[in-house]
C-alpha cells in the first residue's frame, strides 16, 4: 500500500510518498515558491510538479498512479467540528471551508490542495489530518477566554492548539521510553522549532496547550510575537495607524526572535551573533529562554506531578545550549539535568535521557516524526480499524518499534 501524503501551504507543497508494507519512505520532497506571478502560479501546477516527479525521469519511484492507495492531508485547523482524522467526502470539505476564517494562512492553502489532489486522484480516497484533533481533549477550563461568551458561541473564539501530531508522537514514545503506557504519564512537551507550542498532558491526554485561537498565541517563536497585551494592538493602532493586515503581518512575520533582534529567525545565527556581544541577540535568548520557563511552571503547578519533560522539533532536538537554559535552577521543582548528557543530545534520529540519574522528573529528547502518525491514521481508516486517538494504539506505542533513518 502506498499513501501520498501532502502539507499544502500558502506558498509551498511537501509532499512524502510512503510504502506502508515496508515501513519505507520512497521519496519526499518540495515545491516552493507558489502564488501568482511567482515560479508555479498556483497548487494544481504544484501538484502537477510532483506527480511528474513521482512517475517520469530517472528519479521516478512509481510507474502509474494507479499505484498509490490514498492521499492523506494535513489540515492545520479542524476547529471543534473534528476530534480525529476523517475520509474526505463533499460534507467533510465543506466543513473544513466553514472554519477557514479561523486559520486564514493555512487552511485557505490546505483546501487549494484538497481540490487540486481530488482532481489529480479522482478514484482514491482522501483523508483529512488535523493539526487541531489532538488537542480537542482540552477541558472547558483551559479552551475558553475570559471574553465575552456569545463570542465563543457565534464565532468559535477558543483555545485550540497546534502541533497536535508532534505532541501526540513524542508523549506516545516518551510513556514507552518510561515503561508506561501513554494513559498513565503526566508530561510536558516542547516543540520548539520556527512555530513553537508547549502541551501539558495528564493521562495520556492534551490538558493545556501554549498556542490559542491560532498559532501566534503562546511562546516566543521566529516570527510570532506569542503572548502580549492585546492592548498593545489598539496602542499602536492610534500610534501608526495600522490596518488589521498591518497588524497580522507584524506580528505574525516581523516579531518574536526576527522582530528582538531585528536581523535573524534562525537560532544559530543569535547564538553567533550573541557571543560576538550583539545585545538584541543575546536579550532574544534571555527573553525566549524566560517565556519558556514560565509555560514549564505553570504546566507543573496544572498537572501536580509530572514523569518528564520532552523536548522535540528543530531546536527542541538540536539546540543543547537553549535546553540547558530553560532547565537551569530548575531542581527545586524535580527537574535535575545531566550537562554531559545533554551536550551529546544533537540527533534528529536518537532518543536520548539527558536529565541526572536521581531527578526526580525525567527530561527526554526526542526527534518528532509527525509523517508517521499522519500515515497510520490513513492506513487505519483505509482498513476500517481506526478510532480517536485515546482509544487508537499506533505502532510507535510497541517497546521494540524502531524509527527508519530517511
Amino acid at each position: 500500500m502506498i499513501i501520498l501524503a501532502l502539507n499544502c501551504g500558502s506558498s509551498s507543497v511537501k509532499y512524502k510518498l510512503y510504502l506502508w508494507e515496508k515501513r519505507q519512505t520512497l521519496t519526499k520532497g518540495v515545491v516552493e515558491r507558489i502564488g501568482p506571478g511567482d515560479v508555479c502560479p498556483d497548487h494544481r501546477t504544484a501538484l502537477g510538479q510532483i506527480i511528474e516527479t513521482l512517475t517520469t525521469g530517472e528519479n521516478a519511484v512509481i510507474r502509474d498512479l494507479s499505484e498509490i492507495s490514498a492521499v492523506g492531508h494535513r489540515i492545520v485547523h479542524g476547529g471543534e467540528k473534528f476530534k480525529n482524522s476523517v475520509l474526505i467526502n463533499e460534507e467533510v470539505l465543506e466543513a473544513i471551508r466553514s472554519v477557514q476564517d479561523l486559520a486564514p494562512l493555512h487552511n485557505p492553502p490546505n483546501i487549494s490542495g484538497i481540490e487540486a489532489a481530488k482532481e489529480a486522484f479522482p478514484n482514491i480516497p482522501h483523508i483529512a489530518v488535523f493539526d487541531t484533533a489532538f488537542h480537542q481533549t482540552m477541558p472547558e477550563k483551559a479552551y475558553l477566554y475570559p471574553v465575552p461568551y456569545e463570542w465563543y458561541g457565534m464565532y468559535g473564539v477558543r483555545r485550540y492548539g497546534f502541533h497536535g501530531t508532534s505532541h501526540l508522537y513524542v508523549s506516545c514514545r516518551a510513556a514507552v521510553l518510561l515503561n508506561k503506557k501513554p494513559s498513565e504519564v503526566n508530561l510536558i512537551t516542547l516543540h520548539i522549532g520556527n512555530g513553537v507550542s508547549l502541551t501539558a498532558i495528564k493521562g495520556g491526554v492534551s490538558v493545556d496547550t501554549s498556542m490559542g485561537l491560532t498559532p501566534l498565541e503562546g511562546a516566543v517563536m521566529g516570527t510570532r510575537c506569542g503572548d502580549i497585551d492585546p492592548a498593545i494592538i489598539i496602542f499602536m493602532i492610534e500610534k501608526e495607524g495600522f490596518y488589521a493586515e498591518q497588524i497580522d503581518s507584524i506580528l505574525n512575520k516581523k516579531s518574536g526572535l526576527l522582530g528582538i533582534t531585528g536581523k535573524y529567525t534562525d537560532r544559530r545565527d543569535i547564538e553567533k551573533a550573541a557571543q560576538s556581544g550583539d545585545k538584541r541577540s543575546q536579550l532574544a535568548i534571555e527573553i525566549e529562554v524566560y517565556r519558556l520557563k514560565k509555560y514549564i511552571g505553570a504546566y507543573l503547578a496544572e498537572l501536580g506531578s509530572v514523569d518528564a519533560l520532552v523536548f522535540t522539533a528543530g531546536a527542541g532536538e538540536l539546540n543543547w545550549k537553549l535546553r540547558e537554559r530553560v532547565l537551569e535552577n530548575l531542581e527545586g521543582v524535580g527537574v535535575k539535568l545531566d550537562k554531559k548528557k545533554n551536550e551529546k543530545a544533537v540527533s534528529r534520529e536518537k532518543e536520548e535521557l539527558i536529565s541526572a540519574d536521581d531527578s526526580p522528573v525525567k527530561v527526554l529528547v526526542i526527534p518528532t516524526d509527525e509523517e508517521i502518525v499522519f500515515i497510520e491514521d490513513v492506513v487505519a481508516i483505509l482498513e476500517g480499524r481506526y478510532e480517536k486517538h485515546t482509544q487508537f494504539t499506533y505502532s510507535f506505542e510497541d517497546p521494540k518499534y524502531k524509527r527508519k533513518a530517511e
